[in-house]
């Protein structure tokens, strides 16, 4: 089998680099899944393929190490809705292998994606081709980005689980057309309440929730979730986290751990937050926090004003930052949604949480209106479009100044900023 490879210009790599940061409608262009009950293929157990393309994410794909296989004919979508595909498999393992309460269950650990340009209706022995090798994989979920076009096949091809060469595997695995940009497509990371609250292996998921009230919408969107982590933690591997996302949006969710019995200190917690937004912006993403949820365990709730001041700050401090749910009032308005320990949700809580969540950034985000600046090219906001505004654009994209008025700076109307917003600014001037 033979390893296809994609070409990226430089100027694409270039464009990547730079913040993509305006969170209004227009700018999320659905990435809809394609892949919902298409005929599925397996080797080890073909009763349980098309579990893993259902629409439950309760039910799921039961394969075996070293050599078996998931494998979907996708003959039947346009050729237009799957030029390139965002192939994204979901596990109910913890999102890592860090922490004091590693789980790891029957977790595709070695694997690779294929594809074939066989037509569709039988299965292709061969004539598979290699687009992405995975080795050592320690993590829940992951997405794959494929150059599709031409091809009717993939497949996702199991050699180890567990990081074991033998052993069963289990999982979920869609694809979801982003020939137009992976603009829809989401990662939660945080602590155990993130774990529960973002899983959408049980109850309604976070997708399914916005895809009801919207239904051009069906998002792609990893759990990030692990259970007794604090903002250090989240520190501390979140490069290598995004080094493996390709999505967008990119949702930090931690506190709880570090409030609990005040741990962490306040000021660490922001300075750790601040430190994971800033590296969310440089990989040319948009993040995302919510408050902190309120506990009425006295070992956390004694301490949590002062951490959800700090989120307070930050939304003054970085506007590129989309607010998320209010969860510190939400919880303090429905205590019904604790469990009995008094800090975690329960099941309804976490119903109710992918709900909100849900809600909320179908209101922050996917239809969010950003009021016109009174004159274009106005970054500065002093009333005259000038070269104080090129020199105002040039410090923010070499990071050393934020922005109020993303309209304003988005000159291209493409809902990004980058080199080519001052390139149409310099143009602006000249004319």
């Amino acid at each position: 089998m033979k390893k296809k490879t994609i070409a990226f210009t430089a100027s694409a790599v270039m464009l990547a680099a730079l913040p993509v940061n305006l969170p209004v409608s227009a700018a999320v262009k659905p990435n809809p899944v394609i892949s919902r009950n298409c005929p599925a293929y397996s080797g080890t157990n073909p009763a349980t393929a098309s579990a893993g393309n259902d629409d439950y994410y309760y039910t799921s794909w039961q394969g075996a190490a070293p050599d078996d296989y998931l494998a979907y004919d996708l003959s039947g979508v346009p050729e237009e809705n799957r030029k390139i595909i965002d192939a994204v498999w979901y596990n109910m393992s913890s999102y890592d292998v860090i922490g004091l309460y590693i789980n790891r269950n029957m977790e595709p650990s070695d694997y690779t994606i294929e594809i074939n340009a066989a037509p569709g209706g039988t299965y292709p022995e061969d004539g598979w081709e290699i687009v992405e090798t995975v080795t050592g994989n320690t993590l829940s979920s992951r997405q794959h980005i494929v150059n599709f076009e031409g091809y009717n096949w993939i497949r996702m091809h199991v050699t180890g689980v567990d990081e074991k060469t033998e052993g069963n595997c289990m999982l979920n695995f869609d694809i979801h057309d982003v020939s137009d940009g992976i603009t829809d497509s989401w990662i939660f990371y945080g602590d155990s309440i993130t774990a529960g609250g973002m899983n959408n292996c049980f109850g309604t998921g976070f997708a399914t929730f916005l895809n009801r009230l919207d239904t051009d919408y069906f998002p792609i969107q990893e759990n990030g979730g692990i259970g007794g982590i604090t903002s250090t933690d989240g520190l501390n591997h979140i490069d290598r986290w995004l080094s493996v996302f390709p999505g967008r949006y990119v949702s930090i969710a931690y506190g709880t751990n570090d409030a609990w019995g005040n741990q962490s200190g306040a000021q660490k917690y922001y300075e750790n937050t601040v430190a994971m937004i800033q590296k969310v912006l440089d990989a040319g993403k948009i993040p995302v926090l919510p408050k902190i949820p309120h506990a009425e365990e006295p070992g956390v709730a004694d301490y949590l004003d002062d951490y959800n001041a700090m989120i307070d700050r930050i939304y003054t401090e970085f506007p590129e930052v989309i607010k998320g749910p209010d969860f510190n009032a939400i919880m303090q308005d429905h205590p019904e949604y604790l469990s009995s320990d008094g800090v975690h949700p329960n099941s309804e809580g976490y119903e109710e949480m992918r709900r909100i969540w849900a809600e909320t950034m179908y209101q922050n985000v996917y239809t969010a209106d950003s009021e016109p600046s009174a004159v274009k090219g106005d970054i500065n906001q002093d009333g005259v479009c000038s070269a104080a505004d090129v020199i105002k654009l040039q410090k923010y994209l070499i990071k050393k100044e934020t922005l109020s008025d993303w309209n304003a700076a988005d000159l291209t109307e493409d809902h990004m900023i980058n080199i080519y917003d001052l390139l149409a600014l310099k143009k602006l001037l000249l004319s």
